[in-house]
């Protein structure tokens, strides 16, 4: 990827920047995103772990549409997956490599839209407890969607948004209004519930990261301490994480446009996003 990036930066052979106020620019524009993306994905291929697993074969298209026919609106990308798929790795890979790069992306977690459910921890004495005794934490039912759907929907139409805070501690407790998002170019939305109902329209592009169950496995296990979790509860937790995945996750991937290997490597995803910021800013 870095030839590709070295490649745009020292060609002669550039495009002039469209006039994006005029639809026959933005089309110009489209076009110009379809064929970089296609290199992409021709480069992709040829990598020894490629990140892409499946695109969708009209995907180029219908976004190529969508920014032809509603440029004002933000592009909203959503990023979903089974627990521990690498998820929130990937996402803090983004931020890194969006802070170097200046980019107008905002960033947000759906996991902060989980429900509060600090009075049936207490009630249970721990969550392991509360798990045991039948919580359903990953059903659509334990998230905040419908504030969701509407955080979302403002945020792509150019309002800054204050979403909610849940700590991943073991307390279950969910602070209202606790973090600001500005409303930018790109909202990237990660979390499982990102796909769950109705708030799945709101996504210009649609991503379902995968990775076996063996490496899933490790992760979640290795992650026990950061979530209040000792190791023997952690796996007791494993079994519903799993169980759950396929029963309200998996269902997500064929409503995924692109299929990202989670296990792929942070480095040359980082690659990928500077060449897309490359071909976006590089004209004449």
């Amino acid at each position: 990827m870095i030839s590709l990036i070295e490649k745009e930066n020292n060609s002669n052979d550039k495009w002039l920047k469209p006039d994006f106020n005029q639809k026959s620019g933005r089309e110009l524009f489209a076009f110009y995103l379809q064929t970089k993306f296609k290199q992409i994905l021709a480069y992709d291929r040829k990598c020894d772990t490629p990140i892409f697993i499946e695109t969708k074969s009209d995907f180029i298209s219908r976004f190529s549409k969508r920014l032809i026919s509603n440029p004002q609106k933000k592009v909203m990308i959503g990023i979903t997956g089974e627990s521990a798929c690498g998820k929130s790795t990937i996402c803090k890979q983004m931020r890194k490599t969006i802070k170097t790069l200046d980019l107008p992306v905002s960033v947000i977690s759906a996991d902060f839209y989980f429900n509060d459910i600090s009075e049936l921890i207490s009630k249970y004495s721990t969550f392991d407890n509360l798990i045991a005794n039948g919580y359903d934490i990953d059903s659509p039912d334990s998230f905040q969607l419908d504030l969701l759907k509407s955080d979302l929907d403002k945020i792509s139409n150019g309002e800054d948004i204050f979403i909610p805070k849940y700590k991943q501690d073991g307390t279950g407790i969910s602070i209202p209004n606790a973090v600001e998002i500005p409303s930018r170019k790109i909202v990237v939305v990660e979390g499982m519930s990102t796909m769950y109902r109705n708030v799945k329209d709101v996504f210009d592009i649609k991503v379902y990261i995968e990775t076996t169950d063996e490496l899933r496995e490790k992760r979640f296990l290795d992650r026990a301490s950061d979530r209040n979790q000792s190791i023997e509860n952690a796996r007791k937790h494993w079994d519903y994480v799993k169980e759950a995945g396929r029963k309200y996750v998996q269902p997500s991937r064929k409503e995924a446009d692109i299929i990202i290997n989670g296990n792929a490597d942070l480095t040359y995803f980082s690659q990928i996003i500077e060449y897309i910021y490359t071909i976006t800013n590089n004209f004449q």
